[in-house]
């Protein structure tokens, strides 16, 4: 081979190699470039920047800024009635304030005794009127046993007001008969009470005012 055709052939070949180091320069760098793009997109997570509003992580801040918040209802003022609400001290006792409890007695002729004291909690007056007892419900109410008028009693704890009722004061045979009473405070009270008595006849009935002794709740003969 002539020394010119060699040069030649030299001179072809760098050319060659040169265009391929220049491809794989090119196919390196833009590989690089891409890698540089993802970590450069995924940066701002990897650091803790906030995601976007519609993301579920915004969500769950959202939530967790509102949970556990509310309000506390208030208990009120008052004694409990028994029904969920409260009864201010100094207010006319219902029927339904009241433990009540009834007692057959032997003196003046037979009455029954009943007595009255507020449930736990609960203060409440009753009024200076006469007890509303009643029988059946044909209306038969007892009418007054004394003259004078009674006084208003504040129940509250262990403080009770008692009534005596004689339920016949006629002395001929006769009258109905009846094993429960119904009582209340007042005419209008809502929440009148049926109280067990054992048999009774009733005749003209008569109750005595609300009094703090036992003894003073005798009904008159």
């Amino acid at each position: 081979m002539s020394g010119n055709r060699r040069k030649a052939l030299l001179v072809s070949t760098a050319v060659a190699c040169g265009a391929l180091l220049m491809t794989a320069c090119q196919d390196t760098d833009a590989a690089a470039g891409a890698g540089a793009a993802q970590g450069s997109a995924s940066a701002p997570a990897a650091a803790g920047a906030a995601a976007p509003s519609g993301s579920p992580a915004a969500g769950a801040s959202k939530g967790s800024d509102t949970a556990g918040k509310g309000t506390k209802g208030g208990t009120g003022s008052g004694a409990d009635s028994g029904n969920g609400e409260k009864k201010p001290a100094g207010q006319v006792c219902g029927a339904n304030d009241i433990s009540w409890s009834t007692k057959s007695e032997t003196q003046a002729g037979g009455y029954i005794l009943i007595t009255a004291k507020a449930k736990a909690g609960i203060t409440c007056v009753l009024p200076a009127a006469l007890p509303t007892v009643a029988f059946g419900s044909d209306g038969t109410q007892a009418g007054p046993a004394e003259q004078a008028a009674g006084k208003q009693i504040t129940l509250t704890g262990n403080t009770a007001a008692y009534a005596g009722v004689n339920p016949k004061t006629t002395k001929a045979n006769g009258g109905k008969e009846f094993n429960s009473i119904i009582v209340a405070v007042g005419d209008n009270d809502p929440n009148p009470e049926s109280l067990p008595v054992g048999t009774i006849t009733v005749d003209k009935p008569v109750v005595t005012n609300w009094h703090t002794s036992a003894k003073d709740a005798v009904p008159a003969v």
